[in-house]
C-alpha cells in the first residue's frame, strides 16, 4: 500500500532516495526501518498535537522510555495528495512491536518512572502543561497554575463541566463540588512536593514490552506536570498493574508526607479516572465515581 505523501517528504529530507509502503498504521522504509503513522481529521489537531508534545517530553525526561516522535504538523498544499487533505493532522513516530508487560519489566519500569521520568521538574517551578492534553478522547486544557491543589481542581472541575453539559449527573457532580471544596484542599494543600513529569494515562494498557530488547516502552501519553503519585493510581485500576511495579517504584522514590494519607490521596486521584470514564462511557462508570466519592467525604470528614 502507498504511504501518504507526507510521510514520504518528511523521510526524504535525511534520505532523498527512501521509499515507503504503509500497512495499516505501519510504514516501512526501503532502508528496513518502520515507524507509526496516522492522519487524522482536522478536528483531532489538538488531539495530535497534545501526543506528539507529551511525546517530546518524555524523551527528554526518560530516553527510549517511549517511541520517539519523528513528526507530527498540519498537511498543506505541498503536502496534500487530495485538496481535503489539506488541514488534516499527521503524527510519525518510531515503530514499536509491544507485547505484554511482564513482571521483571514492570520492575524495571517502576526504577525509571521514579528516576528518571518523575525527576523531570517542570521548568518554571509550575504546575500543568503548555498546551492541551487528552486522557483518552476527552480533552485537558491545561494551562500553568501555582500550586497543585489548584491545578488538580481545574483538571477534576474540566470533567464536573462535561458532565453537567451531558445532563443526568447532578448528585455525582454535587457530591465532587464538596470534594473540590474540602477534600482537594485539606489532602493535598499541605503536600511540600515539585510538579514532575506524568504520563497521565498510566494504565495497563498503556504500558508494554518491546519485543526487540524486552525493555519496558510507555505510550499513549496525556502527560502534564504534577503530583508523582497522580501517575500511580489508574495503574491500580481496571486489571491494573504488578505490585512489582510499585514495589520497585517506592523504592526509589518514596512515598509523599504524610505517608499515612498515601491511600486517600490515591483514592482522590482514582476519582479522576472514574468521573473521566463516566463522560466517555456513561452510567454504568458513574456508580464507582460515586462510591469513590462517598469515601473520600467520610474519610476525610476530619481534614
Amino acid at each position: 500500500m502507498h504511504a501518504h505523501r507526507v510521510f514520504e517528504s518528511i523521510l526524504q529530507r535525511e534520505d532523498p532516495r527512501v521509499s515507503l509502503t504503509q500497512d495499516g498504521s505501519s510504514l516501512r522504509s526501503s532502508t528496513g526501518k518502520r515507524y507509526f503513522a496516522k492522519i487524522g481529521s482536522a478536528a483531532e489537531r489538538d488531539q495530535f498535537v497534545g501526543e506528539a508534545e507529551s511525546l517530546k517530553a518524555i524523551d527528554r525526561a526518560a530516553p527510549g522510555l517511549a517511541p520517539k516522535l519523528v513528526d507530527c504538523g498540519v498537511i498543506d498544499s505541498d503536502s496534500k495528495e487530495r485538496d481535503s487533505d489539506v488541514g488534516r493532522p499527521y503524527f510519525l513516530s518510531e515503530y514499536k512491536d509491544i507485547g505484554s508487560l511482564t513482571s521483571s519489566a514492570a520492575k524495571v519500569l517502576g526504577k525509571r518512572l521514579a528516576t528518571e521520568l518523575h525527576a523531570y521538574k517542570s521548568p518554571q517551578g509550575v504546575f500543568g502543561f503548555h498546551v492541551p492534553t487528552y486522557c483518552g478522547q476527552t480533552r485537558q486544557d491545561n494551562g500553568w497554575y501555582e500550586t497543585w491543589p489548584e491545578c488538580y481542581d481545574a483538571l477534576v472541575g474540566g470533567l464536573v463541566d462535561k458532565l453537567k453539559a451531558r445532563g443526568g449527573f447532578d448528585s455525582l457532580c454535587k457530591q465532587v463540588q464538596e470534594i473540590r471544596e474540602r477534600v482537594i484542599p485539606g489532602l493535598l494543600g499541605p503536600l511540600v512536593i515539585e510538579p514532575v513529569l506524568l504520563h497521565g494515562d498510566l494504565w495497563s494498557g498503556n504500558t508494554g514490552v518491546d519485543r526487540s530488547t524486552g525493555a519496558p516502552i510507555i505510550f499513549d501519553p496525556s502527560s502534564y506536570f504534577g503530583h508523582n503519585e497522580a501517575d500511580l493510581a489508574i495503574g491500580r485500576m481496571f486489571g491494573g498493574l504488578s505490585e512489582s511495579f510499585y514495589t520497585a517504584y517506592h523504592e526509589y522514590l518514596p512515598k509523599s508526607e504524610p505517608q499515612e494519607q498515601y491511600g486517600l490521596r490515591q483514592e482522590l486521584y482514582q476519582l479522576y479516572h472514574y468521573l473521566n470514564h463516566t463522560v466517555l462511557f456513561g452510567g454504568a462508570y458513574a456508580g464507582g465515581a460515586r462510591q469513590k466519592a462517598d469515601r473520600l467525604l467520610q474519610e476525610t470528614s476530619g481534614i
